[in-house]
């Protein structure tokens, strides 16, 4: 037993060999004050000097990143607390690449290791965990790249892009974030707000959370990168539904998310907007159904459209390599549109994760270096209406064989892929508020229509949330409820806008990737909007629990 454990302890001093010192002389005098960064890059460059199987090539690429969480979240429904959660989790991803540039093993199961690893610094614990799925992901690319080898011999590729693109390495090494202190002091904010049907008896559910994560990402690779970056978001948001006599559902939200704590409303000013908002929930159970058809000119609040912009340009403009073998140049409605028209000439789109506002207003999306190590750069997208460029990440895809520095994941144990900084809709012949409307009205004069209707407010996948008449005869508006878009998708955004606003609308997005939108109001010259195919549910059989008095 004795001999046993003697043995094992001589391997343990083998497999790390070398010491602390000479790795921490080695680093740079940033990355060698923090543990996490030493235990990556002396497991890096053990793994490049010493990981070789016989019969299988050495790597020509390695890459590592932890993504360190520390995430606090809550919600309250009708005036109390139903959870609170703090959570610390450490995330670790290996990337190990087999072949070279032009064609590598990233295929099918050679993608990378993901693993949970240690949140309390220690190095030999961190290198232990770094070395098991350093030698789980070579072995897993091994077997991907002789099975994408044999799929490609039954396959013809027109249109030849390598696998992986060339990056200079980056040194950086941003400040560590941490949520802040004050952060459980929302907990009356969300019961308060959640309060909210105690003033609405027809209610039906009301609820209120909170969702404030600090997330520190480390990254290093076989190239020679080391990044260190920090990033901090908080979110809080308010959501009722009720019903109105006919039993369609009804549903309005509210939300605040920004990347300072400090950016935040006062908690007074939050259930203000809160009320505000559910508020609205009363006029639209009084609301007249939508008509059953109507086809004409539709306005877009600055609210509303970026969440169009979002659906028909942000997830459309991102340089996602097909599937092996597929043609097409990426993916979505833009595929073949490159150098083509896809707005119209007075609106262009960029995306810039290099700002932090814009218009005065707090962005969500901003990075100084992407999940796989490039510089983050402000990228041309769309250009007086044309189609000139993709965002896109060191996955190539047809004539753009670089990463302009949008290479994220989605989640931390995810590959990077494609994804929005900051996108940005302009117009280069912005109108005012009131000259949208007119516009609208006119438009409607002008085709005998007694009405346009105006999109204040826009759900999941762009349905409207509060639609309004603006009638021609004297601009007043009357809300309706129970709509939906016949035909608005990529080719309206195309064909039908005629003019654009002024003021810009500012969505910050913190799901999965956190990104931002923004957009000024929008007029479509002719929409369909009819009433939404929806069975409507019964109301409930018995009145809720009388309020005290």
């Amino acid at each position: 037993m004795i001999r046993k454990v003697a043995k094992m302890a001589i391997a343990i001093l083998c497999l790390f060999g070398a010491s602390p010192v000479p790795v921490r002389a080695a680093l740079p005098a940033g990355p060698a004050q923090d543990p996490v960064l030493r235990a990556m890059v002396a497991e890096m460059e053990r793994s490049k000097s010493e990981l070789k199987l016989e019969g299988v090539g050495a790597p020509y690429y390695i890459d590592y990143r932890i993504v360190d969480q520390d995430k606090y979240v809550a919600d309250a429904v009708y005036g109390a607390v139903r959870t609170e959660l703090r959570n610390r989790m450490r995330y670790l991803r290996v990337v190990v690449r087999l072949g070279d540039y032009t064609q590598d093993s990233f295929y099918q199961g050679g993608e990378g290791i993901a693993e949970i690893a240690g949140v309390d610094n220690d190095e030999l614990a961190l290198r232990h965990t770094l070395w098991l799925a350093t030698d789980q992901a070579y072995k897993a690319a091994a077997e991907a790249l002789t099975a994408k080898k044999a799929a490609l011999k039954q396959l013809t590729i027109e249109h030849p892009v390598d696998d992986f693109a060339h990056a200079e390495p980056v040194h950086l090494i941003g400040p560590l974030v941490a949520l802040d202190p004050k952060a459980s002091s929302w907990l009356k904010a969300l019961k308060d707000a959640s309060a909210f049907y105690r003033r609405d008896p027809q209610l039906e559910s009301v609820g209120a959370n909170l969702s404030f994560e600090a997330t520190n990402r480390y990254f290093v690779n076989s190239e020679g990168a080391i990044v260190r970056t920090g990033q901090s978001v908080y979110s809080v948001a308010v959501a009722a539904s009720t019903q109105a006599a006919d039993g369609m559902k009804l549903e309005r939200s509210a939300d605040f998310v920004y990347g300072n704590f400090k950016d935040l409303p006062a908690p007074e000013k939050f259930e203000q907007h809160a009320e505000e908002v559910l508020g609205t929930l009363r006029q639209l159970r009084d609301a007249p159904v939508v008509d059953e058809e109507y086809r004409g000119p539709v306005l877009f609040s600055g609210d509303s459209a970026t969440h169009v912009v979002a659906d028909f340009v942000g997830e459309n403009v991102l340089g996602v390599k097909p599937a092996l073998g597929q043609p097409a140049r990426t993916r979505g409605a833009f595929s073949s549109s490159y150098q083509s028209k896809v707005l119209p000439d007075f609106l262009s789109v960029v995306d810039d994760p290099t700002i932090s506002s814009w218009k005065n207003e707090p962005l969500l999306g901003n990075y100084e270096v992407d999940d796989e190590g490039v510089k983050a750069v402000k990228v041309s997208l769309i250009d007086k209406g044309k189609l000139v460029a993709y965002v896109t990440g060191r996955e190539p895809i047809r004539d753009f064989p670089a990463s302009n520095g949008h290479g994220r994941a989605r989640y931390p144990a995810n590959a990077p892929s494609a994804s929005l900084g900051n996108l940005i809709l302009q117009s280069s012949e912005p109108l005012a508020d009131d000259a949208m409307k007119a516009k609208l009205l006119e438009m409607c004069k002008q085709r005998d229509l007694a009405f346009g209707y105006f999109v204040k407010a826009s759900g999941p996948k762009n349905s409207p949330r509060m639609l309004y008449k603006v009638f021609v005869s004297d601009g007043h508006e009357e809300l309706v409820r129970g709509a939906t878009f016949g035909d608005l998708d990529a080719r309206a955004l195309r064909n039908d806008i005629v003019a654009a606003g002024d003021t810009v609308s500012v969505e910050n997005r913190p799901t999965n990737i956190p990104h931002s939108i923004a957009s000024p109001s929008l007029l479509f010259d002719e929409l369909v909007v009819k009433r939404v195919d929806q069975n409507k549910e019964k109301l409930p059989e018995y009145p809720a629990p009388q309020l005290a008095k």
